[in-house]
């Protein structure tokens, strides 16, 4: 129980540090979230797929503490996203 709460914090951290900097030098807001869905989930269900099963048991394989981590990188892009955006609103012309 502790491996998944550290997990989880460490993907939001990282997921967050990663599109910060994305949209610092980017310019754009949800980019990080695009990337997210796009490649990283996608790549994340590749590299465990058993090739050896059908595909409705390779995705009963994945369980609730599989997802966790996802989630919380997503809500850490989205914080990211989120973050800059107030800080355009506030005025700061860097971001």
């Amino acid at each position: 129980m502790l491996q998944i709460a550290i997990a989880m914090v460490l993907f939001f951290v990282m997921m967050f540090g990663i599109g910060f900097i994305l949209n610092m030098l980017m310019k754009t807001t949800w980019f990080p979230i695009y990337l997210f869905v796009i490649v990283l989930v996608p790549l994340y269900i590749w590299s465990t797929w058993d090739r050896g099963l059908s595909f409705t048991a390779n995705f009963s394989e994945f369980t609730f503490v599989d997802w966790l981590p996802v989630v919380a990188a997503l809500v850490g892009a989205y914080v990211s996203g989120y973050a800059i955006r107030a800080l355009r609103i506030g005025g700061y012309k860097m971001f």
